[in-house]
């Protein structure tokens, strides 16, 4: 096995074991770690890539400035002309500033209005919804674009909604998520470590319970 596979195997099983004190380790030594992070996210729905994503944002933290100049290239990967797997990038993007909200804080209009566009759409709800966790505020003026998703006609689209509204507590939300309780399609969700096979109507029930659970006395 050649050098770059062996690199490549070992940084596989840092992340299944989603061991980011390691992975975070080895950047500081290594510049090439996050351009292969980076490719690892380019598998959609795959563990390594939620993970590989969730290492990004753990980077953001410890090598700010290797991470900031990622930064362009992920936005022109969001752009449909780069022919680059845009899903990825929004979902990264979003990690990113749950880690390290200074990167993203010149951009975070921009990332907001990509909820508009199909083809970022539901990676910017997931990395929306991961943002709202640590800075709702930032997500608060698309509360309303992200609640017309939950009619989305994609299952997954209104299922990233649905989760990303709980994650805020976007309370206007309530009456639209209460409609979504018995869809049953299928969808997947990455969400605290796990890569969950679960239904659109589970999620909305979830976020149901986030909405009253943060709803003020």
């Amino acid at each position: 096995m050649s050098r770059k596979a062996q690199k490549r195997k070992h940084v596989q099983e840092l992340l299944l074991a989603a061991d980011y004190p390691a992975l975070v380790r080895q950047a500081s030594g290594d510049g090439s770690l996050l351009t292969l992070l980076l490719q690892f996210t380019f598998a959609p729905d795959t563990l390594i890539s939620w993970r590989a994503t969730e290492a990004i944002g753990e980077l953001a933290v410890a090598q700010p400035k290797q991470v900031a100049q990622l930064i362009p290239r992920l936005l022109w990967s969001l752009n449909e002309d780069s022919g680059s797997f845009g899903w990825g990038a929004a979902a990264v993007l979003g990690e990113i500033g749950r880690q390290n909200y200074s990167l993203v804080a010149d951009i975070i209009e921009i990332l907001r209005n990509f909820v508009s566009d199909d083809f970022a759409r539901e990676g910017i709800l997931w990395g929306l919804g991961r943002l709202a966790q640590g800075h709702p505020e930032a997500v608060l003026p698309a509360g309303s674009q992200i609640q017309a998703c939950l009619s989305d006609p994609k299952p997954q689209v209104r299922a990233y909604a649905a989760w990303c509204l709980g994650q805020l507590g976007y309370q206007s939300a309530a009456a639209d998520l209460q409609q979504l309780v018995a869809d049953q399609q299928p969808v997947i969700l990455y969400d605290q470590g796990r890569l969950q096979e679960t239904t659109v109507g589970q999620i909305a029930a979830a976020a149901l319970a986030q909405l009253v659970a943060s709803r003020p006395a």
